[in-house]
């Protein structure tokens, strides 16, 4: 018998035909009790702050107030139904509005529109307050707050740092990198120099040459993990006053934080972990991921999450099929397209990597070596000859990539599917 299955690609779906035999496992988030609204949802976390007062406590009149948003490609956080209860906290403790800024979180992301800005901002505040780009570049408005243990020198945008308050917002998901997004990831990589976010991001290698990816950074994983570390302590030395964040489900708000940014964004993590850390009993021959769809496929950058947590419910020489549209491309920047067209080998790639360390260089050598590891097709609008240096194969259509597998290796497949993958992290049993 078979059995459809609709997996999102891009602001459409297409649907999975499978013969219902070959499913080990549809890899979806543990089941929650919805018994509050969204709302309910955010007022209830601004008013019982863990290891906090209430924000409004924080604050004193004629103090300047710096809230630091997500960007556009995490929409998914609903920063337009929460950011106004947390501005009416901040007019509750005699905030007024002129002392408000609202820094978008980049990173190393390109700027974003003036409408992107109101989308973020939504109708309630959209004509209210105006949003400032982070911009990691910019050398005038970056300010030196101190150096990490790890070694990571920290410098930060100046005119969050001069604000008298730092408030820190966004939603808490896996990360392929920090373990979990969300938290201390709004000051490094969120409002950090580029050379501090290479730093920080090129603790993601082994330190042994040629092993490729340090075991330790993963989804998931923080107590050993260096990255999310020398974050924590970047994040301390911007000294945030309150953290507000977001954990959802099935498309809606299903928890929120608020409180200190450390052990509020400690609580979050186990709300994630109960939502979608997801038990399976074995890895399977065939994983079907899907990232979610639109914005969380926008660009094969942001698949990355998505390819992460497919591996591991992979066996070893196992076969992955990613859904990834990426309308706007590869993402990150030309270093993606380099690594994956200037060499020949994973080990050429992990060189030039050590020697130049960027983000989108790893996210360019992940792909590669996963394609070195597994066989990797991805269905998505790309180019097919972008990627062909690194064996990995494109097709247009769900469909198109079956077909190629079977042939490969036959139809019966023991087959994991993921319809959420950039969100759900298989834990194997």
């Amino acid at each position: 018998m078979e059995k459809n299955i609709a997996l999102k690609y891009g602001n459409e779906e297409m649907v999975l035909t499978i013969a219902e035999e070959n499913i080990l496992q549809v890899i979806k988030s543990n089941p929650i009790v919805f018994d509050k609204s969204e709302l309910e949802i955010i007022q209830t976390a601004l008013e019982n702050p863990i290891g906090s007062e209430r924000l409004a406590n924080l604050v004193r009149e004629r103090e300047r107030v710096c809230v630091i948003i997500p960007d556009i490609t995490r929409a998914w956080q609903k920063t337009d139904l929460y950011l106004p209860l947390v501005v009416e906290e901040l007019n509750r403790g005699g905030i007024r509005d002129e002392d408000i800024l609202f820094i978008c979180a980049l990173g190393t992301h390109r700027p974003q529109t003036k409408e992107e800005h109101r989308l973020l901002l939504g109708p309630k505040l959209a004509d209210r307050f105006q949003v400032i780009d982070h911009n990691c570049q910019d050398q005038d408005n970056l300010i030196d707050c101190g150096t990490t243990s790890f070694g990571t020198p920290v410098r930060l945008n100046k005119k969050a740092m001069e604000c008298d308050h730092l408030i820190l917002t966004g939603g808490i998901v896996y990360h392929f990198l920090a373990g979990w997004s969300g938290g201390k990831k709004y000051v490094l990589p969120g409002i950090s120099s580029y050379e501090t976010v290479m730093k920080n991001h090129a603790l993601s290698l082994n330190p042994i040459r040629g092993l490729g990816p340090h075991p330790d950074v993963r989804s998931g994983n923080d107590d050993t993990n260096l990255i999310h570390l020398d974050m924590l302590e970047a994040a301390s030395l911007a000294k945030p006053a309150f953290l507000f964040n977001v954990v959802t489900a099935e498309g809606r708000i299903a928890g929120a934080v608020a409180g200190h940014f450390k052990d509020a964004h400690d609580k979050g993590r186990e709300l994630v972990d109960a939502i979608d850390g997801v038990t399976i009993q074995e890895k399977a021959d065939l994983v079907i991921a899907s990232a979610g769809g639109s914005p969380k496929d926008v660009n094969l950058y942001q698949s990355i999450k998505t390819l992460i947590n497919a591996r591991e419910a992979t066996k070893p020489g196992g076969t992955m099929i990613i859904l990834t549209e990426s309308p706007e491309g590869l993402g990150g920047n030309a270093d993606v397209q380099k690594m994956i067209l200037g060499y020949d080998t994973v080990l050429e790639r992990e060189d030039a990597l050590r020697a130049d360390y960027s983000i989108s260089k790893y996210v360019g050598y992940y792909f590669c070596e996963s394609a070195d590891k597994f066989d990797l097709l991805l269905v998505s609008s790309l180019d097919p000859d972008l990627l062909k240096k690194a064996n990995i194969t494109i097709v247009k259509t769900l469909d198109e990539a079956l077909e190629l597998v079977y042939a490969k290796r036959g139809r019966n497949l023991k087959t994991h599917i993921m319809p959420h993958g950039a969100n759900t992290l298989p834990r194997l049993a």
